[in-house]
């Protein structure tokens, strides 16, 4: 402490008037806030090795002159063992997101805010923060590499497998461990990998741009590395939704900075990182919560797993490693890692008819209450063509659920005299549209959206969907589309569909697939 209150003397020409020990990132560093009289206050740290305070103080003076969101180093001792930098205040990332995080990633507008704008300043460290860096000064080694890969592997194998006492060939899963390696070192290694990329280490500043700290790992890489540490953070509870966002807001930010490669090829390496990531956490995990019985770390198994378990469904086309994802499909399944199980009854088609808990539970939200109509099943479609003139369909299940959809915005066959004593049923009508085109465009999202609604009735267990289709006289667009929209649904959803097309006295059934 004597040498940290002599280099601040050294630099102010005065004793510090206040001096506040101030919580540590997780490293063996002391933290301190020296404030003089005048309440302006400046960070000391004090070091317990040289060469990671050495990394920290040669990457923040590059990084300052590439004009990067870091603190900057005010004057450092001759052995580097302490220096001092300017105070970014106490509020970081973590704290902020603190509601949402509290809330099982519930997160508000303000909170994806922050989230949007850490994430679109990564790609501005990553890459310009690489341009000039003489990599020999990273602690403590200079590159992401093979054997740093196979390093984290075999922790989780030691720290965690091994713990779980799962069966498991030892020289099977080592080839596939290799391949991975080479697999994730293959990556264009031109950034900066920061290493302990978290919300912890982002600082905010009053208008809540973000800062960086605590980069004194990093080193040479792959940019994958970064976004899966953050966005895949077990607890942290980010919805498929939001880290779908944030990964396209990185994308998107990245582009402004280097090419960038294909999307598939981007979210394909994504997710290989993700594994890697996670099965680096479970080590970690395994170690802290298994061997040196620290709770936290217990606690914090089951959000991993259900990570890797959600990782699991992409298959070997992004991971074509066999034996690793058999040990792993067989470590999620064992006893202590089943998720909790929520009765359900599911159709032979696959689709959940009846579920009283569809949704996520918050503990805020208090019980939930259900419709009348849940969980009656199974669900009939009612499909309708109408002429204007003549109003639209009445609906008899007391449901009132459903579409009405204008085709009077497409190409009229019944203007042309060929086809005005046809219907939207026979064939020269249909050749008529589908050469035209328009009514196909129309058609293409009516299907999208008629599709998320019947799943979703199918899940709920209702019983009755109407959609009906208007247009001058309920003969042509109208009945094609009414036609088309209802054979569709009936062969996807193997659902009972009803059909009727009003003006043309016609009533069809398409009875459910067995």
């Amino acid at each position: 402490m004597d040498k940290l209150i002599k280099l601040y003397k050294d630099w102010a020409g005065t004793e510090p008037a206040h001096i506040e020990k101030i919580a540590g990132q997780g490293s063996n560093r002391e933290y301190y806030r020296l404030t003089t009289v005048d309440g302006k206050a400046i960070i000391g740290v004090k070091g317990t090795s040289c060469e990671e305070d050495h990394a920290f103080v040669y990457l923040t003076r590059h990084f300052t002159q590439r004009q990067l969101p870091v603190p900057q180093i005010i004057a450092v001792s001759d052995d580097e063992s302490c220096y001092l930098q300017t105070d970014l205040g106490n509020r970081s990332l973590f704290d902020a997101l603190r509601g949402g995080r509290e809330a099982g990633g519930r997160y508000n507008q303000e909170e994806k805010e922050l989230l949007v704008r850490t994430i679109r300043e990564l790609p501005n460290i990553q890459m310009r923060g690489a341009r000039g860096l003489e990599w020999e000064n990273c602690y403590p080694q200079p590159e992401f590499d093979t054997d740093s890969v196979l390093f984290d592997l075999n922790y989780f194998k030691y720290c965690f497998l091994k713990a779980t006492e799962l069966d498991f060939n030892e020289l099977k899963l080592e080839a596939n461990f290799r391949l991975m390696a080479k697999d994730l070192t293959a990556e264009r290694m031109d950034a900066f990998l920061y290493r302990d990329f978290q919300a912890r280490n982002i600082m905010l500043d009053a208008e809540g741009n973000p800062y960086f700290i605590d980069y004194q790992g990093g080193r040479k890489g792959p940019f994958y590395y970064d976004l899966a540490s953050f966005l895949w953070q077990a607890s942290a509870h980010y919805s498929f939704k939001l880290r779908r966002q944030l990964v396209y807001e990185y994308y998107e930010s990245l582009k402004n900075y280097t090419e960038v490669p294909s999307v598939r090829h981007f979210v394909d390496r994504l997710s290989l990182f993700v594994l890697f990531r996670t099965l680096q956490v479970l080590g970690a995990y395994g170690f802290r919560g298994y061997f040196e019985r620290k709770k936290h770390f217990l606690d914090s198994i089951p959000a991993a797993i259900q990570n890797l378990r959600d990782l699991l469904k992409l298959g070997e086309r992004v991971f074509p490693y066999p034996y690793l994802l058999d040990v792993l499909r067989r470590l999620t399944e064992l006893p202590q890692f089943a998720p909790a199980e929520t009765p359900t009854a599911v159709r032979q088609d696959g689709y959940k008819t009846t579920d009283k808990n569809i949704y996520r539970s918050h503990p805020e939200d208090g019980p939930a209450t259900f419709s009348k109509y849940d969980g009656k099943g199974p669900l009939v479609v009612h499909v309708y063509s109408f002429s204007y003139k003549k109003g639209i369909p009445e609906d008899p299940s007391g449901n009132g659920g459903g579409y009405v959809f204008d085709c009077r915005s497409t190409h009229n066959p019944g203007r042309y005299e060929p086809y005005k004593k046809l219907t939207g049923l026979d064939e020269p009508v249909i050749r008529f549209l589908e050469d035209d085109g328009e009514i196909l465009t129309f058609l293409d999202s009516v299907y999208r959206l008629a599709d998320h609604h019947v799943q979703r009735y199918i899940q709920r267990g209702f019983t009755s969907l109407m959609f009906c289709f208007g247009c001058t006289g309920g003969q042509h667009r109208s009945v094609y589309s009414a036609q088309h929209l209802a054979e569709h649904i009936h062969d996807k959803f193997g659902i009972e569909v009803e059909i009727t097309h009003r003006e043309q006295g016609i009533h069809t059934v398409l009875p459910a697939k067995g």
